[in-house]
């Protein structure tokens, strides 16, 4: 029996959909911990691409999944995503998919929250998505939240959003400037998201538990990443989710003793979406050329991604918040071509040298990379599938990632299919 738990090491998007189908393959369960539909999952199987948001990854092969209760879920988009993984041959059971009771329930006026809010502080704002997720978690840790267990009681439902709306209707009004809801046509809607969700609902915590006592092996999978932590993070350009490795206990529901080990994704170069400090950032040819090479774009927002060179800062100090026990290199296919890279390995700031990754976004914001420089390849890894048969240049860039970061390579995607993958361990094993 294995646990292990699936992470990233940057700001998200680091590949962890395809390397979590990859590993469902070893495991009975995949269970989700943390976010809502702000994150979004690629994977790409006999040369057919699929997204999920709220779905874990190892729906595509056929393993029992969870949405934890560390989960904030809008019911509309999960039903989406069911109804449209179904129409593309892969229907989906309530024997398949189990949500918690316990995790909560995004609303309409969650969504319109977040909006308005953008639109409020103008040239200050966060970058959110708009999907509600910060104001879903915000009432969860003010105890006026909405969670499935209530969902799927009409009364207590209805009373519960009667008293919810009063405060929310007012705020939107009042402060935000923006429109307010009316209770019937929300109980309307959310009645037939419960009606229809109802059989997929239960003590998630308790049947994960079950699972692991009689030895099923169980990944979980995390969504964002590290730099992305509401506490970890580069605050507050972050998400309202816990994403590092840590959470995984107290968004699915079981003990800190049932996890065997953490897999760290990371990309062979550092990317980021949206606002904040950013000390690797390419603005020049080389970084538009990997952006282009890369897709670079948010499978949730479709919004541009910012691309720089790997920041071995920012991995030294995700491999301890996380535990990682092996790291997982994807996208090294987009870096073929290049004459050579570069690793920053400190920071320097005010004329001295910074090792640690720095709390402060002001300090963050005034550091300049300290680079090493290394020779690229010119020759193709996308149809390699041993670590030995790949470039002399690139065997140094990858073992000098692992001397860096003082953890071992497990694993190295070059491309997004799931057979294009070299595997030196399996985490399973």
């Amino acid at each position: 029996m294995s646990n292990i738990v699936i992470i990233g090491t940057q700001w998200g998007d680091e590949g962890k959909g395809k390397i979590v189908d990859l590993l469902a393959e070893y495991a009975e369960n995949v269970v989700r911990f943390q976010g809502g539909n702000n994150a979004g999952h690629t994977m790409v199987v006999n040369n057919r691409q699929f997204i999920s948001h709220l779905v874990p990854s190892g729906i595509l092969q056929g393993k029992t999944c969870f949405i934890g209760n560390g989960l904030v879920v809008d019911p509309a988009v999960l039903i989406e995503e069911l109804d449209d993984l179904e129409k593309q041959g892969f229907p989906i059971p309530p024997d398949k998919l189990k949500i918690s009771e316990q995790a909560h329930v995004i609303m309409p006026y969650h969504r319109r929250i977040d909006h308005a809010r953008e639109i409020k502080k103008g040239k200050n704002k966060i970058g959110t998505t708009g999907r509600g997720i910060g104001p879903c978690y915000e009432d969860k840790a003010t105890r006026r939240g909405i969670r499935f267990v209530d969902l799927i009681d009409p009364e207590f439902f209805k009373d519960r959003l009667s008293t919810i709306l009063e405060e929310k209707n007012f705020y939107l009004t009042q402060y935000l400037q923006s429109e307010s809801f009316e209770p019937q046509p929300i109980l309307d809607e959310y009645t037939q998201y419960a009606d229809r969700l109802a059989p997929y609902i239960t003590n998630v915590s308790a049947v994960i538990n079950r699972c692991i006592k009689s030895g099923q092996n169980i990944l979980f999978e995390g969504a964002q990443g590290t730099y992305l932590d509401i506490d970890h993070g580069t605050y507050p350009y972050v998400t309202s989710s816990n994403t590092v490795a840590g959470n995984a206990c107290c968004g699915a529901g079981v003990g800190p003793t049932a996890i065997d080990s953490v897999v760290g994704i990371v990309k062979a170069y550092t990317t980021r979406v949206g606002e904040g400090p950013f000390p690797t950032e390419l603005s020049d040819e080389t970084g538009d050329a990997i952006q282009k090479k890369g897709a670079e774009f948010g499978a949730t927002t479709g919004r541009k991604r910012r691309c720089g060179w790997l920041d071995a800062v920012m991995l030294r100090n995700a491999m301890r918040l996380n535990g990682v026990s092996g790291t997982v290199i994807t996208k090294l296919d987009v870096l073929d071509g290049q004459e050579s890279l570069k690793i920053c390995t400190g920071y320097e700031a005010d004329g001295q040298r910074l090792d640690e990754f720095p709390v402060s976004l002001k300090v963050l914001a005034d550091c300049l990379p300290q680079y090493e420089a290394l020779p690229g390849w010119a020759e193709s890894t996308s149809g390699i599938r041993r670590f030995e048969d790949l470039p002399f240049n690139a065997q140094r860039y990858l073992e000098r990632i692992e001397e860096l970061t003082e953890t071992p390579i497990y694993i190295v995607s070059v491309g997004p299919g799931r057979e294009e993958t070299i595997i030196r361990k399996n985490p399973f094993d």
